[in-house]
């Protein structure tokens, strides 16, 4: 059976070590139960996709014919990497885990990133392409910021969310 282990540092001037809260029942939520996890800033998440889109353009630049689709999937299978990180994600200190704790998997990669490869897709197109991934990107950066939870279309569709990472290890 696969159990999360969580290795905090101790707490600066107690000597106590930390543990992460156990999960706790919500007297107005039906959902399953589970740990609770610092959710992502959305400053932390925008500058780790940047540095993502930035490695998907080098990918297109640097290895030319083929670079368009390095870079289409580096994109997205990029949160697969690393358990559950991408590059600009590994750091930035981020994480994308599932819903229940477990870790991003290559599938659950390409389903939260469908929008942003969506997105790649249009930015080749002159002018028009460049308007459309720039308002589809808007899009995704407004709704990561109303939500409650942080998360964006492609969180909801592949129950993933990006959390903090500082000293978290998560163990198969």
């Amino acid at each position: 059976m696969n159990k999360l282990l969580w290795e905090l540092p101790l707490m600066p001037g107690t000597g106590e070590e930390v543990r992460s809260p156990e999960p706790q029942e919500s007297p107005e939520s039906n959902e399953e139960d589970s740990p609770e996890y610092s959710k992502a800033s959305v400053l932390n998440r925008f500058v780790a996709k940047i540095i993502d889109l930035i490695v998907a353009a080098a990918f297109s630049k640097l290895l030319s014919p083929v670079g368009f689709f390095a870079g289409l999937t580096y994109l997205l299978i990029a949160d697969g990497f690393f358990d559950g990180r991408s590059l600009g994600k590994k750091l930035i200190r981020l994480r994308t885990i599932k819903e229940g704790g477990g870790m991003c998997a290559y599938r659950d990669s390409i389903l939260r990133n469908l929008t942003m490869g969506i997105g790649y897709i249009l930015f080749f197109i002159p002018y028009i392409g460049w308007l459309l991934a720039l308002i589809l990107y808007s899009i995704e950066g407004l709704i990561i910021i109303g939500n409650e939870k942080g998360l964006r279309i492609g969180d909801e569709v592949a129950k993933t969310w990006v959390i903090e990472d500082g000293g978290v290890k998560v163990v198969k």
